[in-house]
């Protein structure tokens, strides 16, 4: 009997958009000959899978469906839902309390890398490099300028929880701009950080486990033709410059891929994450910028790209994942 996968796509925010163009890939890569795979599209109006022109919902007592009378259970999940509920540790909660392995991070770790906050301070604990930063939590702080007076501009503002650069803004220098830019984060978030602008060159990497071994995917380097890599300037042709593999010092990727290993470790992180770094040239150091747990899949993202570069086929990669879950029933 071929291990029965529900892939899992769709979600409650607006990164939902980019789930589905994740779920174009990865469904056009899944191995069919060895898994039998329901896709799940899980959205606020309802958990379902489409069988014959109709929706069937997901019982969620305890995640079958009943198609035709018989009921199906799933022996794993594919996670490919960015930001909430896939992405932030509450899916992942709800398949740990059914017993049901998966293939992302578990919930602690999936709820500690959505926070931005409390990634970089257990990353800065471990001796990661990151930028300063604080933190508004909105409704409970003073004015916005004394909360950033020991911070150097420019600086970044952004929601603290979520991705894809979403109610993201760089403030470069002490100004009304500053207040503007606060109040476009809190749209999306009921907190907002604020961290130190790191100037350097920008690499990002992918990071999986497979067969208990840590491996990393080859570098890219990420230039924005905008004046930082914000959401228009990742998902729209011609606003970004991704160079894989990057053209770099093999001294500096080595940098970069030990830092990335000691982050999946430190974090302890399943499934494949992407790591965005910063190199700093004056310190001769990566900084650590965020970890995306369930990275985006489109054709056009850095991981298959990455993949691409590495000879290895998304087939195989999925597969590869998937058994990855299924060893930890």
């Amino acid at each position: 009997m071929k291990p029965t996968i529900a892939f899992v796509t769709g979600g409650y925010s607006g990164e939902a958009v980019i789930s589905y163009k994740s779920a174009i890939t990865i469904e056009n890569n899944l191995d069919r000959d060895l898994y039998s795979i329901y896709r799940i599209d899980i959205t606020r109006e309802g958990w379902f899978h489409e069988f014959r022109g109709k929706r069937v919902s997901v019982d969620k007592n305890d995640f079958s469906l009943t198609l035709d009378g018989v009921k199906v259970l799933f022996d794993a999940v594919l996670i490919g839902i960015h930001g909430t509920p896939g992405e932030d540790g509450k899916l992942q909660g709800y398949f740990d309390l059914l017993n049901i392995p998966y293939t992302s991070c578990n919930a602690a770790v999936s709820a500690l890398t959505f926070n931005k906050r409390f990634t970089v301070a257990v990353a800065a604990f471990n001796g990661i490099n990151v930028a300063r930063s604080v933190i508004l939590i909105k409704g409970r702080f003073g004015s916005a300028d004394e909360a950033v007076q020991n911070l150097q501009f420019p600086v970044f503002v952004k929601p603290n929880n979520g991705g894809s650069s979403i109610g993201m803004s760089k403030v470069n220098a002490p100004s009304e701009e500053l207040g503007a830019a606060i109040e476009k984060a809190f749209k999306e978030d009921e907190q907002v950080l604020i961290e130190e602008f790191i100037s350097g060159r920008e690499f990002t990497i992918g990071v999986f486990r497979s067969k208990g071994e840590i491996i990393t995917l080859p570098l890219t380097e990420v230039k924005s033709k905008r004046e930082f890599f914000d959401f228009e300037a990742k998902y729209t042709a011609g606003l970004n410059e991704e160079t894989t593999p990057a053209l770099v010092d093999e001294a500096i990727a080595e940098k970069v891929r030990v830092a990335a290993k000691r982050i999946y470790t430190v974090f302890n992180c399943n499934g494949v994450i992407r790591i965005d770094f910063i190199y700093n040239e004056e310190k001769g150091a990566p900084f650590m910028l965020e970890i995306n747990t369930v990275p985006g899949q489109s054709e056009a993202s850095i991981v298959p790209q990455q993949l691409r570069v590495s000879g290895r086929t998304l087939k195989g990669f999925y597969s590869a994942l998937i058994e990855e879950a299924l060893a930890r029933i």
